[in-house]
């Protein structure tokens, strides 16, 4: 059983690696760091399932999730983030992800989502279906749900404070075309300024 863990955070990687070496005993498995190395990685190597984070510079998570799916379907993957169920889980699962879980959650439900996933199901925990459940039946979509990945991903990056220049080095582009996202994203939630992006996101819970 080979296992990649893809997340930017060394201490992350190495706890979910213990954690997995206790529940499947012989498993191999490989540490990522970014996005690109992943997806650099998955190549024509067997594995059996890919834990990967969403908050990862240049290449982000869903990006690299996208890459890995078309490359390799069959590979099931994990979605492991801090970022809350209801504003990120369906573009994950859109993306091909088998399952969504929380950093918050308990090692326990990681251990669970693997095994699902691994049987070729999809794990949803009891309060994400229900939230999925519910927003079938919302009649309006929030404003930053009518968002790109990638103007949610520069969405995000404002929020915390960082400059159009830092969010152009993070991702490998230019100034010009983060100022573009910026541009479109305030358009289409008819907003004005980053204070105001900055209050939408702390508000709605996208950053803490």
């Amino acid at each position: 059983m080979r296992v990649m863990v893809v997340d930017d955070h060394a201490l992350l990687r190495r706890g979910v690696c213990e954690l997995f070496a206790g529940e499947f005993p012989g498993v191999e498995m490989v540490e990522a760091a970014t996005g690109e190395d992943a997806v650099a990685r998955v190549g024509d190597e067997p594995w059996d399932l890919i834990i990967l984070d969403l908050a990862m510079d240049r290449r982000g998570g869903l990006d690299a999730l996208k890459d890995i799916h078309t490359r390799r379907p069959e590979i099931p993957i994990i979605v492991l983030t801090f970022h809350e169920e209801e504003h990120y889980a369906i573009r994950a699962l859109r993306g091909g992800a088998r399952g969504f879980v929380t950093k918050r959650a308990a090692a326990t439900e990681l251990v669970r989502a693997a095994r699902k996933a691994m049987t070729g199901a999809r794990y949803l925990s009891d309060g994400l279906a229900e939230k999925l459940a519910d927003a079938a039946f919302e009649p309006e979509k929030l404003p930053h749900e009518h968002l790109s990945d990638r103007e949610l991903q520069v969405l995000r990056m404002l929020a915390i404070g960082k400059s159009v220049r830092q969010i152009g080095e993070d991702l490998a582009l230019s100034e010009k075309t983060i100022s573009t996202y910026r541009a479109r994203l305030l358009a289409k939630m008819q907003l004005d300024s980053n204070a105001a992006l900055m209050r939408y996101a702390l508000r709605i819970g996208l950053v803490e």
